[in-house]
């Protein structure tokens, strides 16, 4: 039911309010523009108390009946109070109410009235330290209903709505990074009403939806431009026509003249094209006296597998750094400086040596077959530095600095 609603409930604590606005909002559309602009600026006087004499100076584009109407009225909604002592008007504390439910109005009309007004407010009032769960739930319905509205047009891939939306979409991300710090601190402050804060965590989870979105939006306007399409070398894009097509008040009045004569084909050389088609067809029907069956068996003639055999320049190295590491007992193996491995023959082998270096201790390399995971599980680790030292070689005149170190580790268990 209803009642049940704590919506429903708050909304029942405020029926003097409601009933305020009924009264002057009812009748016809000029009588209630009339009675809420002059609600609005009796609302905006500095002054506590107005004599008559300033009313009327106020409001002295008005006709006096035009004036007692609307004045009467807002005495009857009890908006505005007549002090017969005094002999002044005020405003009432339920007209100061109902101003702040009209204020929206007096603003111009803005492109980011959709959640700029709610993002203001929980701001507002979390600065104030007056937040209150149902500002901040009909904010978080807002951003979901804008996330919902920018998924659709992503999803829908039409460039004309994706461009459409972007300018609405990147104002919203603008209007939620900066209202950030305060939902940030409306989210981390400790309340004692477990609803606000469910509603604030509720509506951290929405911004970050919707910023989350930027690259989604971002992916899309780029996969609309990819599929955008350039007529010839005029430089004009699909875009392009399609924008003047929906610019065009008539599209009817482009044909102009082109349907009103029929389509007649001239044939040039009709002897040639009928010599060609039938050539076509009788090239694509079945010959009858083909043989239908298989062909015969025949012997398969003999081959040879050729492998790929590795480089002579592996062994070499292989070799090379076995005969280092084999050494009498009790001799521990030294460094060895990387010319004295790399170095040999022309750049090509010395480069190639140079990349196989790397392999040496790798624990993915030693478990592989063959030449690589030999050298792979080798006693030795290639230790290079951050330098490049000058060589004296014919072929090769720079090499990283470095030496092949023996891996102690690995010897001792052996």
């Amino acid at each position: 039911m209803a009642v049940e609603s704590s919506l429903a409930w708050g909304v029942g604590q405020r029926l003097d309010v409601l009933d305020a606005l009924r009264g002057l909002l009812s009748g016809g559309q000029a009588a209630a523009r009339l009675r809420v602009w002059a609600f609005l600026e009796l609302a905006a006087q500095p002054q506590g108390r107005l004599q008559r004499e300033d009313l009327n100076q106020l409001f002295h584009a008005l006709k006096p009946e035009a004036l007692d109407a609307v004045l009467k009225r807002l005495r009857e909604l009890a908006l505005l109070v007549w002090d017969t002592t005094a002999q002044d008007y005020c405003l009432s504390p339920l007209a100061q109410q109902v101003q702040a439910l009209l204020a929206p109005l007096t603003r111009a009309a803005s492109e980011d009235d959709d959640m700029a007004a709610l993002l203001a407010q929980v701001a507002g009032a979390q600065a104030m330290g007056l937040s209150d769960a149902g500002q901040i739930r009909h904010l978080h319905a807002q951003l979901a209903r804008l996330y919902d509205e920018f998924a659709d047009a992503i999803a829908s891939g039409s460039e004309a709505r994706l461009r459409q939306a972007q300018p609405r979409f990147e104002r919203a991300l603008k209007l939620v990074g900066r209202a950030g710090e305060a939902l940030t601190a409306l989210i981390r402050s400790e309340h004692d009403d477990a609803r606000l804060e469910r509603e604030a965590r509720a509506l951290g989870g929405g911004q970050a939806r919707l910023l989350s979105m930027a690259s989604q939006f971002t992916r899309a306007l780029q996969q609309a431009d990819r599929q955008r399409v350039t007529l010839g070398s005029t430089g004009v894009t699909s875009s392009d026509v399609r924008r003047w097509l929906q610019s065009h008040a008539d599209l009817s009045s482009l044909l102009g003249d082109a349907l009103s004569t029929g389509v007649k084909p001239i044939f040039v050389s009709g002897h040639e094209l009928v010599d060609v088609a039938e050539g076509e067809f009788e090239r694509d029907r079945p010959d009858p006296y083909r043989s239908q069956g298989l062909p015969p068996a025949v012997q398969a003639a003999t081959g040879e597998l050729e492998t790929l055999s590795m480089p002579l320049e592996l062994g070499a190295l292989i070799d090379q750094l076995a005969a280092l590491g084999a050494l009498p007992a009790g001799q521990a193996a030294v460094p060895q400086p990387l010319p004295g491995v790399v170095l040999g023959g022309r750049f090509a082998q010395a480069a190639y040596r140079m990349q196989l270096l790397p392999l040496l201790g790798d624990h993915q390399a030693r478990t592989l077959n063959g030449q690589t995971g030999e050298l792979a599980r080798l006693p030795w680790h290639t230790g290079f530095l951050a330098a490049i030292e000058q060589v004296d070689d014919p072929h090769v005149s720079a090499l990283s600095a470095g030496a092949l170190h023996p891996d102690i580790s690995r010897e001792s268990n052996e």
